[in-house]
């Protein structure tokens, strides 16, 4: 299962991990937000305690989603080390994400 993060908790969820951390923001009743938390479930799996995966609801959090600016949903964002990287496109399938992330994180090239 997926950690939820709230404006409250992402600083030590997020900014404070020891590894990369993909947030993928959400709503409810949103059917893309939906399928890609499956595709984001297996990709932890994947990729185990390399990267750590979170999601904040928008609906329920409003600081973090407006600091990024996140004007459409579903939306990905790679942290390393506290400091935002990139938004990761693609978004559906957990192949196309697992290609944008960083070496160190999939053990690809």
């Amino acid at each position: 299962m997926i950690e939820a993060v709230t404006d409250r908790t992402f600083p030590v969820t997020v900014e404070q991990a020891p590894m990369p951390v993909l947030v993928e923001f959400w709503q409810p009743g949103c059917g893309h937000c939906a399928a890609l938390l499956a595709q984001l479930e297996q990709l932890q799996d994947e990729v185990g305690a390399a990267m750590k995966i979170v999601t904040m609801n928008v609906q329920e959090n409003f600081q973090i989603p407006a600091e990024l600016e996140i004007s459409s949903l579903p939306a990905l964002a790679l942290f390393d080390r506290g400091a935002f990287v990139r938004f990761i496109g693609g978004i559906g399938k957990k192949d196309e994400i697992r290609k944008q992330l960083p070496v160190s994180i999939t053990g690809q090239g």
